[in-house]
């Protein structure tokens, strides 16, 4: 590691350390987030101007009477944090597919796309997919869980990048489009799925620690994640560093991570963009996850996350293997092949749709496999 990486593994550290006491020694004491740069650490901001209100349930009525022209003034860059392992790069290259796919079509707000690479180094695939290098926590510093790479990439990305878009998408590798998405954000709300897993209240003791009484009820803390969301980038440059340092000190605390697992950096970005007042549209219709949601209906996004297993008579076996299955797991160390075997009759719509668009997509990328 040279003179820069030793700088930045400084810097990190000290600001996860002095976030991570202020954290900890008082329930009550205000989060301050530093924002790590090339240069100085700057001034931590202080949070402010915080609206405590439940979320909102649905996309306000007059969206849909925005004109064409106001639209386009609304644009939003797509943004995937990846790692280069195999199993990260075959979802970004299908997700990146069907991306541009549906990038100019009538009812798109999707702008510019950025595949946030947080090894510290460039792939092959770089011509392939627009990419920005960022550099990984330091040694150590993710203990293993290395979701925590994503907020500080993002903190890189949003402080170094031209991002022209005045918006920005978060998604995932393991995600395919659908069909056009608009900039589903309003009126300074940010648009995010709802988790049903995310549950703020049955963990508020715990999230105390991290959401002081005198920011509000726990019910300010959305049963979010940071992905996907569209949200003013603004607010985003506001909350991603605390959403770094909220993460770092959750997986620092030994009831946080115990209580929250894989979704601790999930947690750590509701937390943050509560504490920042950012409230959420929550939007159900933002995406469906197979085998549990049936039907594609009218959703934006299929996020291929749980294990699609079933009979050769469309009967769902999940929690052991089918005899027709896909799982992206089974594809940790070299890409699925094309052409997969579609399910058999009777398997729900969103499988099917899920296998065919993969298959579209691995037929027409160059060099699939390689």
């Amino acid at each position: 590691m040279g003179c820069e990486g030793f700088f930045y593994s400084l810097l990190i550290t000290i600001s996860a350390a002095l976030i991570t006491y202020n954290i900890l020694v008082s329930s009550t004491a205000p989060l301050k987030p530093g924002f790590p740069g090339p240069g100085t650490l700057i001034e931590p901001s202080t949070i402010s101007g915080a609206r405590y209100v439940d979320p909102v349930l649905e996309m306000p009525s007059d969206r849909s009477k925005s004109s064409e022209g106001d639209r386009r003034k609304r644009l939003f860059h797509t943004a995937v944090t990846a790692s280069d392992s195999v199993y990260n790069t075959w979802q970004s290259r299908i997700m990146y597919y069907w991306f541009k796919k549906f990038q100019n079509q009538p009812g798109s707000d999707m702008g510019g796309f950025t595949r946030i690479l947080h090894t510290g180094k460039p792939d092959k695939y770089m011509n392939e997919i627009p990419t920005f290098i960022a550099k990984p926590l330091p040694s150590g510093m993710d203990q293993g869980y290395i979701v925590l790479n994503r907020p500080w990439a993002f903190v890189q990305w949003l402080e170094k990048a031209d991002i022209p878009e005045d918006y920005i998408l978060m998604a995932e590798p393991d995600h395919i489009i659908v069909r056009p998405i608009p900039n589903l954000s309003k009126d300074g709300l940010g648009a995010a799925f709802p988790f049903f897993y995310i549950e703020p209240t049955k963990y508020e003791s715990t999230l105390r620690k991290f959401f002081p009484v005198n920011k509000g009820p726990i019910t300010s803390i959305d049963p979010i994640g940071n992905s996907p969301v569209i949200i003013n980038k603004a607010s985003l440059e506001k909350i991603a560093p605390t959403w770094m340092n909220v993460s770092l000190a959750m997986k620092k605390d030994p009831e946080a991570d115990k209580a929250f697992g894989w979704v601790l950096e999930m947690y750590a970005y509701a937390v943050a963009s509560a504490l920042h007042g950012v409230e959420n549209i929550l939007r159900k219709d933002f995406m469906i996850q197979p085998p549990w949601d049936l039907e594609i209906g009218k959703s934006f996004i299929i996020h291929y996350t749980y294990g699609c297993d079933f009979d050769m008579k469309g009967k769902s076996t999940y929690g052991r293997n089918g005899e027709w299955r896909f799982d992206k797991r089974s594809f940790e160390h070299m890409p699925p092949p094309r052409n997969l075997p579609l399910p058999p009759k009777g398997v729900p719509e969103s499988v099917v749709t899920l296998v065919k668009m993969v298959n579209e997509a691995t037929a027409n990328i160059p060099n699939w496999g390689t």
